[in-house]
């Protein structure tokens, strides 16, 4: 009878080790998979306010019951022209390296469709560099262009609402990369402008407008020079 009292506190024993060796295997599975697992990137603060803001604001300004009705930022296109890449390499790199450090994302380098003698340039040749963004990245893009970046532009009066295309697309030019807060005055080889072009799902001007307003797209007001 003792001898059995024996072998089942045993085999309980063994049971108990058994099951916590069990656990331990599988928090170990669980926290390896964790630190596998990519870092969710947190909602954009200009998302949040397209959601939250300009959808409500834009159905009520034009009576519309469908949420899916309200436009949306489709992407945002920042390009620069680099005439001297085509001679120098380093120059091109140098403002690849500022449009990336200005986007967070690697821009692609552009080259001539076609050959201008006058510029001694040839098809085929790089001229200038570009990235596409979207996404929340772009919304942090346009949150920092809007409230840090163009603020700092010299005699700022608003951007120019006459800028837009006819079909819901703004492009506008700044003319010193140095308007972003990340890029350093001494580590610079010279000031660059650039273009940027911000593309929506609207098919009207009207309806572009209102939603970047609702954004804080900062627009010249109405009788500004």
């Amino acid at each position: 009878m003792a001898e059995k009292e024996k072998k089942e506190k045993k085999k309980k024993k063994d049971a108990e080790a058994s099951g916590k060796k069990k656990e331990k295997g599988r928090k170990k599975k669980d926290e390896q998979a964790a630190a596998e697992r990519p870092l969710r990137t947190p909602q954009s603060r200009l998302l949040k306010r397209y959601h939250e803001e300009a959808i409500p604001a834009m159905m009520k300004e034009f009576n519309w019951d469908n949420p899916y009705q309200v436009p949306r930022v489709e992407k945002v296109v920042v390009s620069m022209g680099v005439g001297e890449g085509a001679r120098d390499i380093k120059v091109l790199e140098a403002a690849m390296r500022d449009l990336s450090i200005i986007t967070g994302q690697m821009p692609i380098m552009t080259k001539a469709r076609t050959s201008q003698a006058s510029y001694k340039i040839r098809a085929g040749m790089p001229i200038g560099t570009m990235v596409t963004i979207r996404g929340n990245r772009m919304y942090e893009f346009l949150d920092k262009l809007f409230n840090l970046a163009l603020p700092r532009v010299r005699d700022f009066q608003g951007l120019n609402p006459n800028s837009m295309d006819g079909t819901g697309n703004f492009t506008f030019g700044i003319r010193e990369q140095l308007v972003f807060p990340e890029i350093d005055y001494d580590e610079i080889d010279r000031v660059r402008g650039m273009d940027i072009t911000i593309t929506t799902t609207s098919e009207n001007d009207l309806h572009a407008l209102a939603l970047l307003r609702e954004l804080g797209c900062p627009f010249r007001t109405i009788g500004a020079t």
